[in-house]
């Protein structure tokens, strides 16, 4: 009996869903309910913004309504980490190419040279023909402040860095709400496998709110 006890208490424990953290600081608010303090936690959403696709689309959060995204920044000119982050997103959009509710937005921060066409090219490059996976381009003070405030990313011109440009290579799990939910190292494999997962377990939360 002790056995199948502790067999019973292992599955349970196997059994328990992973829930995502909400990343950001909270505004935290008080009210009174039925005579008791309450404390609410809002967190941060990702800002409106309106950018423009390799198919001279033009991408608003609306966009992404019902979905869930990767996002990242970028340029195409880059000769450090985006090589490999756009490996290592190319490997998780794949991994998703049939799930609707996962797409990926890849900001470049070089809008000056990475023209419409040339993002177009890119993503063909990578045989994306769908609009699952979305290069944007707008105006570059636009993303730089995005990046900023909208991802607690840097992204930034420097003339002393490699490209003449600083940013962050995370990559940053997005929910249907807006809500960052996870941030992972665009450059590590095994980061991809960690975002894999915490995009099944995304989903898996979002179909138990339907």
């Amino acid at each position: 009996m002790l056995l199948l006890l502790c067999l019973l208490m292992i599955s349970a424990c196997q059994h328990t869903e992973k829930k995502l953290p909400y990343l950001g600081t909270p505004i935290v608010t008080e009210h009174f309910r039925n005579g008791n303090t309450v404390y609410d936690s809002t967190y941060p959403v990702v800002p409106a913004f309106s950018l423009t696709d390799q198919d001279s689309m033009t991408v608003t959060p609306q966009t992404f309504n019902g979905k869930i995204y990767v996002a990242d920044f970028i340029f195409l000119s880059c000769p450090t980490i985006c090589p490999t982050m756009n490996d290592n997103m190319l490997q998780v959009y794949h991994h998703f190419k049939n799930e609707d509710r996962v797409n990926f937005l890849s900001h470049t921060i070089d809008p000056k040279y990475d023209t419409i066409p040339r993002l177009k090219a890119y993503a063909n490059s990578l045989h994306i023909t769908d609009n699952k996976w979305r290069f944007v381009t707008g105006n570059q003070d636009t993303v730089f402040q995005l990046a900023e405030k909208g991802y607690y990313a840097s992204a930034a011109k420097d003339s002393a860095a490699p490209g003449n440009y600083i940013h962050s290579g995370g990559f940053f799990l997005i929910d249907r709400q807006r809500h960052i939910r996870g941030i992972y190292n665009g450059t590590d494999k095994e980061a991809m496998q960690h975002l894999i997962r915490d995009i099944q377990t995304l989903l898996k939360e979002d179909s138990q709110k339907l």
